[in-house]
């Protein structure tokens, strides 16, 4: 009987896997990437046309030799990681390392694990893409490229430890330059009328506005005085309607998910980070172990910008939605959805694999997470295929005394998608009331009507849901990669997040204005989504991977040293690394440094003053046992707790975070639980108030 070993990235994966193939299959995990570029040196060859110096990654070398070994022991090995960039370039490693012939057909893909997705795939085999292969490539060294020799000289001129990143750059970028346009904004006042009338022989109340002369022309008002003049010229005078104008509204229903759609939503929605969405997404494409049917895969691959979806499964869904909701929900035709020029289609969109799988019915197979995005998911998408809302709209016009005021509204005459799912947006929608029944003529008496100041609004300033979606438009980096980006610009501090917001920091300042002064086309947005385009041409087939690395490299690297020599000998100092601790030895005022393990703090004055002390970071939240500070530490290993600052004398430790709340009963900080399901409890442990903790 033959034996044949399939390898794939992740155990969930190949738990899942093994259990449709059967018998006569041995399926492994990979665990990710197995060789790469080690992380020590550059391990690129600049001189000769960046010939990669891969390696065994650490930590890996057990791995690899008991792959070795079952692929030696196996009459066939197919290599099944996941099907787009990284995955190709693992199976390209992989085959390497296990002596295994490039065009050999060994290459499989799942665009879902389920059993009729891996038939599929396990039906098509193919050659490894090299073109994939090489964009891969491409991509990898152009960002070690950038990273390791931008980094020395960050870390220089500014501070010890600091990286740059050729996508993570341009991120910060927009961030930095969003904040100047929120410091350069001047508010300008502006007025509005508004009142609530009364048609003539009803009871209910609706609003109208001032729109401006009764020919139609619009009047803005630019202060009190130009308000109360129109307010005093309509006092006493008769409101009659003018016109009354009946439409229809369609609205229909959003596409279903990309990856970057998904992650948008899923912020807005849920709260999720993008490298939360991420995971759970993993997780549920991988397979998850469902009540009487094992391991079942719940969605298609979710690294995708395709908004194709199968036949089989828009007939699936159509089913579903005549059977589920009445024949008014399905439209006469199908629904098809344009995938946006520069996407990758290999994959479908982002879906359930089966619509017959409903979330309510496998919750309690599903952690918290995965139920709110599966969710998600399997409405987006069912609503996707459903039919238009409808809605009734009436804008009546208002005359008194030669001045026009407006009024809209609407009703929904058929829910359409919407019983089941409506797209969230960052913008607050306008509220539009269901207007009574106005005819031309009609009388109104006024119940209320006054001028109202306001300020026009500086631009918002980036969520992740917003930078996404900028990052996505411009151009700049793949969806893959943004819950990465995102989390690498707040872990490395260009960033931090206050609520949803992202606020560039002052080392994101200093860092990004000096990028643009000496690197400005690394931080060029319209540049960067040139070398994307070129990687993407790569993957086509119709460039040369080594040849777009010489185009880029040779004027950056002419860059680098003109930079260097600009900024020799000098030193910039953040004020964010002060301190108000004062040095006991020379009288300074001691500040943050970056060493080989961390922060720590130290005077200015070195090699003078030597000085140094340890770097505490507080969270705001008092000891329970002490009164003393509690201080934010870390294991050997690098895990995160909180403990006493008077340590040893008391001996305070938790492994919850405090929170910015305050107990209510006592006074004292709230701790957070994290978990299926998050609660904030009270630091104090005779208290026990707790409450459940709303999703971030």
């Amino acid at each position: 009987m033959s034996n044949s070993l399939v390898i794939v990235e992740s155990p969930s994966k190949a738990k899942t896997i093994k259990k449709y193939l059967g018998s006569g299959y041995d399926v492994v995990a990979s665990m990710g990437h197995v060789r790469d570029l080690p992380e020590n040196r550059l391990s690129v060859d600049v001189k000769h046309d960046f010939k990669p110096r891969y390696a065994v990654i650490k930590g890996k070398e057990k791995l690899v030799d008991d792959l070795k070994k079952a692929a030696a022991e196996s009459d066939k090995v197919w290599l099944a990681t996941d099907p787009d960039r990284e995955g190709e370039a693992i199976s390209w490693h992989l085959a390497y390392l296990l002596g295994m012939s490039t065009d050999e057909v060994n290459r499989v893909t799942f665009n879902e694990i389920t059993k009729h997705g891996i038939q599929e795939g396990m039906a098509h085999p193919r050659c490894i893409d090299q073109d994939l292969v090489d964009a891969q490539q491409a991509r990898r060294i152009l960002d070690r490229l950038v990273g390791y020799k931008l980094s020395p000289f960050l870390a220089k001129v500014i501070r010890r430890g600091l990286s740059a990143g050729r996508v993570q750059s341009v991120a910060v970028r927009l961030i930095v330059d969003r904040e100047e346009e929120i410091r350069a904004f001047v508010p300008q006042e502006y007025w509005s009328i508004d009142g609530k009338f009364i048609p003539k022989g009803e009871r209910k109340q609706f609003p109208a506005s001032f729109y401006g002369l009764a020919d139609g022309t619009k009047v803005d008002i630019h202060n009190e005085e130009e308000a109360n003049r129109i307010l005093q010229a309509v006092e006493g005078a008769d409101f009659v309607v003018d016109s009354v104008k009946k439409g229809q509204r369609r609205r229909s229903p959003a596409p279903p998910f990309t990856t970057s759609t998904l992650q948008q939503e899923a912020s807005r929605k849920l709260g999720f980070q993008a490298r939360r969405t991420m995971k759970v997404a993993q997780e549920l494409y991988e397979g998850v172990e469902l009540k009487d049917m094992g391991a079942v895969g719940l969605i298609t691959y979710m690294r995708t910008d395709s908004l194709r979806i199968s036949e089989d499964a828009i007939a699936e869904v159509r089913t579903y939605i005549g059977d589920q909701f009445g024949s008014k929900y399905l439209p006469e035709k199908e629904r098809h959805y344009k995938t946006k020029a520069n996407a990758q289609d290999g994959h479908e969109a982002i879906r359930p694999t089966s619509v017959a799988l409903r979330p309510d019915d496998i919750k309690d197979s599903l952690t918290g997470d995965q139920y709110k995005l599966y969710s998600l998911i399997w409405k987006r998408f069912v609503a996707c295929q459903m039919s238009n809302c409808l809605m009734a709209t009436t804008q009546a016009s208002i005359l008194a005394n030669g001045y026009l005021f407006k009024a809209s509204g609407y009703r929904v005459t058929f829910d359409g998608f919407t019983a089941l799912y409506e797209e969230s947006t960052e913008e607050a929608e306008e509220s539009a009331s269901n207007l009574p029944v106005l005819e031309a003529g009609t009388p109104l008496r006024v119940k209320e009507i006054a001028g109202h100041q306001h300020f026009t609004q500086p631009p918002a300033h980036y969520t992740e849901a917003s930078l996404i979606k900028a990052l996505e438009e411009n151009g700049i980096g793949r969806p893959s990669t943004y819950a990465v980006t995102i989390s690498t610009i707040t872990a490395r501090e260009y960033v931090r997040r206050e609520g949803k917001n992202l606020i560039p920091t002052e080392l994101g300042e200093v860092s990004t204005k000096l990028m643009k002064e000496h690197f400005p086309k690394i931080v060029n947005v319209r540049f960067t989504a040139q070398v994307e385009n070129e990687l993407d041409a790569v993957q086509r087939g119709e460039e040369n991977w080594v040849q777009t690395l010489h185009d880029f490299y040779g004027e950056f690297d002419k860059t680098l040293q003109k930079a260097k020599k600009e900024m020799e000998g000098v030193k910039i100092t953040l004020k964010e690394d002060e301190t108000d601790l004062i040095c006991e030895k020379c009288g300074r005022k001691m500040v943050v440094k970056m060493g080989r393990y961390g922060k720590f703090i130290a005077c200015p004055g070195y090699p003078e003053c030597k000085n140094i002390k340890k770097y505490v970071q507080y969270t705001g939240a008092e000891c329970p046992k002490c009164g003393g500070r509690v201080v934010l530490k870390r294991t050997k290993k690098g895990r995160i707790f909180y403990g006493c600052e008077n340590y040893p004398n008391c001996d305070f430790v938790s492994w919850d975070e405090p929170s910015k709340e305050k107990c209510p009963r006592c006074g004292k900080t709230l701790l957070i639980k994290k978990g299926k399901k998050p609660k904030l409890y009270c630091i104090t442990p005779d208290c026990g108030f707790e409450k459940i903790r709303e999703e971030e």
